[in-house]
């Protein structure tokens, strides 16, 4: 069986990473399916879904990484094409992905205990975000 939903976040900036979990857990809950696979999905190409502790450090440590590798103070070819000044954040998003699958048994995501889903906003504008969550399962 296939569910699918919509988890809509609030008002995202750049360097923005959300905690996903409780929310994914609850869609979880709601599908009514057992066992199985949730995929979330990223619509757009400036965002991006991956696991980490989420704890302050590593909150300040992930954007200072990214500054570090692929810096927003640089040219990029694609902002000579749309003038948007967001070719960092397209670069990152790719590095990242837009989707991530995590199992699920008896209703429960198979997380390691110190391991949350995020959503790490990577564009230089303000964003709604709505991620598209796919449950698989029986």
């Amino acid at each position: 069986m296939v569910r699918t939903q919509e988890l809509k976040l609030r008002e995202t900036r750049t360097g923005d990473i959300v905690d996903l979990t409780g929310g994914l857990a609850e869609a979880v809950r709601q599908s009514g399916l057992g066992s199985g696979t949730m995929t979330v999905f990223c619509p757009g190409s400036t965002g991006g879904l991956t696991t980490i502790e989420y704890e302050p450090g590593l909150q300040r440590d992930l954007p200072e990484f990214f500054e570090r590798i692929i810096p927003s103070d640089r040219p990029y070819h694609h902002d000579e094409t749309w003038h948007d000044g967001n070719g960092f954040s397209h670069v990152r998003a790719a590095l990242i992905g837009p989707d991530i699958t995590v199992p699920f048994v008896s209703g429960q995501l198979t997380l390691g205990t110190w391991q949350q889903v995020v959503f790490l906003e990577f564009d230089n504008k303000p964003r709604k975000r709505r991620l598209v969550l796919q449950i698989i399962g029986e």
